[in-house]
């Protein structure tokens, strides 16, 4: 029994140091922290619970519209609209979707059916002329021209060929074939003179001299390379060798 009281002594030493543990263990601010919140995972402070949102340092609930559902965000509006209602001063309405219209894949607006065109919250339909096709498209003109036909004014006017000329790609234009040149919609052959080769450009002459001739005029002139000399990078003139350099017509040493 004479160690009684050192027993005594020694419990409550351990008690208070489990307090003081527990103390400090505790979150610093988990005396301010409001009902309906938690202490953040990072850093300090706190943060409403799910469903809750901070009004004035507490924790409301949030008050979710009819036709609306509460998101797992802990922050903004935390709430959405269902498929089929958009937000109207934070009320979710019903999307009135036009006759010959659908809703859109995420249900928060809705589109024209093929066929149908956005015409002021209506869904017209799209006048196809004649020479033309539906396109994919709800908006615009919704319509295209068949091939061999481009759009004027509403309509599909044929696209005119002339002889030795093709329809592009496109099928709304044309190009002459190689060796012609569009000139005031025909397409007139290019006269390529002798040492010389086709040029497919609409600007020049329509045609590059041979490597080792000059143009000159019409024709392809043979370049004359003095001594010392040799065709320059494009092959249609000529430069001196090192260390001569151009003097007149020639090359010399300075």
């Amino acid at each position: 029994m004479n160690n009684v009281p050192g027993m005594y002594r020694l419990l409550k030493n351990v008690t208070n140091l489990a307090m003081i543990f527990a103390f400090f263990a505790l979150p610093a601010n988990a005396a301010t922290i409001p009902k309906n919140a938690s202490p953040k995972t990072f850093g300090g402070g706190w943060e409403c619970n799910r469903g809750f949102t901070e009004v004035n340092k507490t924790c409301e609930a949030v008050k979710v519209p009819k036709n609306a559902y509460a998101t797992k965000s802990r922050y903004g509006r935390i709430w959405e609209c269902n498929h089929g209602f958009q937000n109207v001063s934070e009320r979710c309405l019903a999307i009135k979707v036009p006759t010959n219209g659908f809703l859109n894949a995420s249900g928060d607006g809705w589109k024209c059916k093929r066929g149908f065109i956005d015409d002021d919250r209506r869904c017209r339909p799209v006048k196809v002329p004649k020479n033309a096709f539906l396109s994919t498209s709800t908006i615009g003109r919704a319509w295209e021209c068949n091939r061999g036909f481009r759009e004027n004014n509403g309509s599909c006017l044929v696209v005119r060929v002339p002889k030795n000329g093709y329809l592009r790609s496109g099928g709304d234009s044309w190009k002459c074939e190689r060796g012609f040149r569009a000139t005031k919609n025909k397409c007139i052959a290019v006269a390529v003179p002798a040492n010389a080769y086709f040029v497919d450009s609409s600007y020049g002459k329509g045609w590059k001299c041979e490597r080792g001739y000059t143009a000159n005029g019409k024709v392809c002139s043979l370049v004359k390379i003095p001594k010392n000399a040799h065709l320059n990078f494009s092959g249609n003139g000529w430069e001196c060798n090192r260390p001569y350099r151009k003097q007149g017509s020639g090359c010399s040493l300075r």
